[in-house]
C-alpha cells in the first residue's frame, strides 16, 4: 500500500506540471502559420498582379486622362484638368460621328450576312456530314485563328485596281457574250472609291468570322435531343419546318451570344481598315473611318490622348446601350424560356 506523499512535495509537483503545460496550452491558443490555407492566394497573386498592372490600371489611368489636357512628350506634369471639355469637343466633332457611322455600317454589313449564313450553314453540316464533318468545320473555321494582318494583305492583292484577281474575273466574264452590258468598262476601285470601300471592308471581315459562328451554331446544334427531330419526322415535318420549329427556338441562347461577340467586335473594328484603306486607315475622304482608327489617330497621330481617351469611354458607352438593347430584345422573344427547357 503506497504511502501518501507530504502536503509540501505534493504542491511542489503540481506547480512543476503547471509551469510545464502552461506554455503548450499558450502555444495552441496562437494562430499557426498554414500553408494548406495561404496557397491559393499565392496561386492566384500572378493572375491579380497582371490583371492589376495590364488591364485596371489602363482602365482608371484612361478614364482619370479623359478629363485631362496630356502632352504625352511633356512627362505626366503637364497634365492639366479641363473637366468635360474632351468629351465637349467630341461630341460636337463631325469625324467622330462620321466615325460612328461608318463603324456602323460596316458592323451591319459584315455582321448580319455572318449568322443568316453561319446558323442554316451550320445545319447543313449537322444534318449532311457524318464522316468529314470535322474536316469540313475545320476549313471554315480557318480564317478565324488566321492572322488578321495576312489575311488584310491577301484582301489587298485581290482588290488592287490594276492586277487584282477580283478585277481580272469580272474583266474576263465582261468578255462573255450577253454580258458585256452588266459588268464596268474600267476596273472598279475597290480600296479608293468611297462607295466601294464599306463592302470591300465588310466582305473581308464577314470571311474571317463565319466560320466562327459556324462553329458556335454547330456546337448548340450537337445539345438538342435527336428524338425531338426523330418525333418532328414521324409527324410529318420537312427539313424547313425542323429547321424553323425545332432548331431555331433553342437556338435562341447562343443566337444571343453570337449577335452579343459579333456587336462587340464590329464596334471596335480597326485592323482591316487600318491594313487595307490609305491615310492610316480613313480611306478616300474619311469613308472607311472607324471609331477605332479615329481613336488611334487622335492619340499617335494628333498627340491628343485626352480626347482618344474620351473616345474610348464615348464607345464604351455606344457598346453598353447597344448590349442592354440586345438584351432587352432577345429577353423579349422568349430566350429565358428556351433556355430553361
Amino acid at each position: 500500500m503506497n504511502s501518501p506523499l507530504p502536503a509540501t512535495e505534493q504542491v511542489s509537483r503540481e506547480g512543476l506540471a503547471r509551469d510545464t503545460l502552461a506554455p503548450l496550452a499558450h502555444s495552441r491558443g496562437k494562430p499557426r502559420f498554414n500553408p494548406v490555407k495561404i496557397a491559393p492566394y499565392l496561386f492566384l497573386a500572378p493572375f491579380f498582379l497582371l490583371f492589376a498592372v495590364f488591364l485596371a490600371f489602363p482602365l482608371l489611368f484612361s478614364l482619370y486622362l479623359s478629363f485631362q489636357s496630356w502632352d504625352a512628350t511633356a512627362g505626366l506634369a503637364s497634365m492639366k484638368w479641363v473637366g468635360l471639355s474632351n468629351f465637349t469637343f467630341t461630341l460636337t466633332d463631325p469625324w467622330y460621328w462620321k466615325s460612328l457611322y461608318n463603324t456602323a455600317s460596316m458592323a451591319l454589313l459584315s455582321g448580319a450576312p455572318q449568322h443568316l449564313i453561319a446558323l442554316p450553314l451550320a445545319f447543313f453540316l449537322q444534318t449532311a456530314f457524318r464522316r468529314w464533318r470535322n474536316f469540313v468545320v475545320g476549313l471554315y473555321f480557318l480564317p478565324f485563328i488566321t492572322s488578321s494582318v495576312a489575311i488584310a494583305l491577301i484582301f489587298s492583292s485581290l482588290y488592287s485596281t490594276d492586277f487584282g484577281m477580283i478585277n481580272l474575273a469580272i474583266a474576263e466574264i465582261g468578255k462573255m457574250p450577253g454580258l458585256h452590258w452588266i459588268v464596268p468598262s474600267k476596273p472598279i476601285e475597290w480600296l479608293y472609291n468611297p462607295a466601294n470601300v464599306k463592302p470591300a471592308v465588310s466582305v473581308v471581315v464577314f470571311w474571317r468570322y463565319v466560320g466562327w459562328n459556324t462553329v458556335l451554331y454547330l456546337s448548340a446544334l450537337q445539345t438538342i435531343p435527336k428524338d425531338l427531330y426523330e418525333a418532328a419526322r414521324i409527324d410529318g415535318a420537312n427539313g424547313w419546318q425542323q429547321f424553323t420549329r425545332i432548331t431555331i427556338p433553342l437556338l435562341k441562347p447562343m443566337i444571343f451570344f453570337a449577335v452579343t461577340l459579333s456587336i462587340i467586335g464590329g464596334l471596335q473594328l480597326f485592323e482591316e481598315p487600318f491594313i487595307l484603306l490609305p491615310n492610316e486607315g480613313m480611306g478616300t475622304s474619311q469613308s472607311g473611318l472607324t471609331t477605332a482608327v479615329y481613336m488611334y489617330r487622335t492619340a499617335f497621330h494628333d498627340g491628343d490622348f485626352g480626347t482618344a481617351s474620351s473616345i474610348a469611354w464615348l464607345l464604351f458607352i455606344t457598346i453598353s446601350a447597344l448590349m442592354w438593347l440586345n438584351t432587352r430584345i432577345f429577353h423579349r422573344s422568349g430566350m429565358k424560356e428556351e433556355a430553361q427547357r
